[in-house]
C-alpha cells in the first residue's frame, strides 16, 4: 500500500518499543526557572545555576550507570521582552563572563531567524528558564553488509491466506524464523512466524535473512527496475 520496495524487519519487531526502552541511554534533564534579561546579564549567577543543574542531572545518571561516558546538553529558553512564549536555545559548555551577553544574543537571534525568518531589532531579550541534560553515550551503530539470498531446503508447513497482490486466497508456506540461516531466501507468498509477530511475504516479494538477524523483504520487480535504472 505504501509503495515501499524494500524494508527490514529486525529481530523482536513485535516488541520493538520495549527493546528500545531497555537499550535507551540513561538520562536526566534538570530545569530551573530563573529570569535574566540580557541588558542585566548576571554571569556569576548563571554559572552557579548551570553548575548546580549539571551536578543534579549527573548525580541521577550516575545512580543508574556509574562508569559510562556522558554527554551533556545545555540550553536556555529565550524570547523578546513582551512575547508570551520562548524558544529553546542551545548554549555551549564552559563558564560565562559579563561580555557573553552578546554571545547569548547572537545565539538567540540565529535560532530565531532559523525558526521565523528574521530577528527583531531594538528589543531587549530575556531568559525565563534553564536546562541541563546529561545522558550516557550510546555506541555508534555498526554497518552490516547486505546478505545475498540463496535458496535453502527448508521444511515448511502451508496454510491459506489472502494475498493482496493477487487479491485472492492462496496457499502459502509457513516457516519459523528461528530456523532461517543467514542468506536463506524465501519467496512469497509465505509467512515467517516468530514468538512476537508474523512477517507476511506477498506474491512478488522475497524475504532474505541477514547476518544480523534482520529479515529483508523486497519487491522483486521494483528492486530489479531500480538496479537497471542505476546502471
Amino acid at each position: 500500500k505504501l509503495g515501499i520496495a524494500r524494508c527490514l524487519v529486525p529481530p523482536g519487531a513485535g516488541v520493538g518499543s520495549a527493546i528500545g526502552f531497555l537499550r535507551a541511554p540513561f538520562g536526566f534533564e534538570a530545569t530551573r526557572s530563573v529570569y535574566v534579561r540580557l541588558s542585566a546579564f548576571q554571569a556569576e549567577r548563571i554559572n552557579s545555576l548551570l553548575d548546580e543543574l549539571g551536578a543534579e542531572a549527573e548525580s541521577f545518571v550516575r545512580s543508574c550507570d556509574a562508569n559510562s561516558a556522558l554527554n551533556t546538553e545545555r540550553k536556555c529558553f529565550m524570547r523578546y521582552v513582551g512575547q508570551g512564549w520562548e524558544i529553546p536555545v542551545p548554549i555551549p559548555d564552559g563558564t560565562f563572563s559579563a561580555s557573553d551577553a552578546e554571545r547569548f544574543k547572537a545565539l538567540f537571534e540565529a535560532e530565531y531567524e532559523r525558526l521565523f525568518g528574521r530577528a527583531v531589532a531594538g528589543l531587549d531579550i530575556e531568559i525565563t528558564s534553564w536546562s541541563v541534560k546529561v545522558e550516557t553515550v550510546v555506541p555508534a551503530a555498526q554497518k552490516v553488509a547486505v546478505q545475498a539470498g540463496k535458496d535453502e531446503s527448508l521444511q515448511a508447513d502451508t496454510r491459506r491466506f489472502y494475498d493482496i497482490d493477487s487479491a485472492k486466497f492462496v496457499e502459502a508456506s509457513v516457516i519459523d524464523r528461528d530456523v532461517l540461516p543467514p542468506g536463506a531466501r524465501i519467496e512469497g507468498p509465505s509467512i515467517i512466524t516468530e514468538r512476537e509477530t508474523s512477517i507476511i511475504v506477498p506474491s512478488g516479494f522475497v524475504a532474505t535473512m541477514q547476518s544480523d538477524g534482520c529479515v529483508m523483504v523486497e519487491d522483486v520487480a521494483a528492486v530489479q527496475a531500480s538496479r537497471e535504472a542505476a546502471q
